[in-house]
């Protein structure tokens, strides 16, 4: 059984968290609990390009926070 992760037809959405890491997520799929969406259902290669574009840290804030504090 394929996952749907791997689905490049499927629906998907972009989910951020707290920390403002991101997620590309099948739109099928219930939000996790901490997740929010920041993109609404589209392709994939839509959601590719808006995490490629919107993450350019992938260090969660806090620990970004952490290393500037000074």
């Amino acid at each position: 059984m394929s996952s749907p992760f791997d689905d490049k037809n499927a629906s998907f959405q972009v989910l951020v968290n707290d920390e403002g890491q991101h997620s590309l997520w099948p739109a099928f799929i219930a939000v996790p609990a901490g997740w929010q969406v920041a993109l609404a259902p589209t392709d994939r290669d839509a959601c590719s390009a808006y995490i490629e574009a919107n993450w350019q840290d992938m260090r969660p804030r806090s620990l970004v926070a952490a290393t500037t504090a000074g």
